[in-house]
């Protein structure tokens, strides 16, 4: 038995029989300006109070923000590498995850409606997010870092498997 005709592991969340497909690397950039943009304000005030105060813990604080900022770039790189999605005949797959890897199944005849939403980051950089949502809530799903005609695409695909397979239940 080779490894692709290996059953799929319940501990292996990345089944290698499916056909992923990985999100824009741009939304790399959306999440390193988001926390870019965090670590600004957090250090300014941080900053202020080192100024005011003159104490040497809010230098140690700085230099721990730093150490973070510089950690969660990373870990954020990473994240987004780790999303894919993948189009079966019955469901959607949507992958994500590092340190706890995350495969959701959304069956397309569950699906009540499909959002596709961009934020102003997200529009800088022409992406969008399309948001799957279901009957039980902690199985909605998302794919982050989408372009439109992509993510126009996925949401219209979707849609109409949802209400095609929906007509038989």
């Amino acid at each position: 038995m080779t490894p692709r005709e290996a059953p799929t592991d319940a501990l292996e969340p990345w089944p290698d029989t499916v056909d992923w497909r990985p999100v824009s690397r741009d939304l790399i950039w959306v999440e390193l300006i988001r926390v870019w943009i965090a670590t600004a304000v957090v250090a300014a005030a941080v900053g202020f109070g080192w100024a005011v105060s003159g104490h040497w813990l809010f230098g140690v604080g700085l230099a721990l923000i730093a150490v973070f900022t510089v950690w969660d770039a990373i870990v954020s790189v990473r994240s987004v590498r780790s999303w894919g999605y993948a189009e079966r005949d019955h469901d959607l797959l949507v992958r994500h995850g590092l340190l706890i890897r995350r495969l959701s199944i959304v069956p397309y005849a569950r699906m009540q409606f499909v959002d596709v939403t961009a934020g102003p980051l997200e529009r800088m950089f022409s992406l969008a997010t399309v948001q799957l949502h279901t009957a039980a809530a902690a199985s909605d799903a998302k794919v982050p870092g989408l372009r439109p005609p992509e993510a126009a695409r996925l949401r219209d695909r979707l849609t109409a498997l949802g209400e095609d397979r929906a007509e038989g239940l």
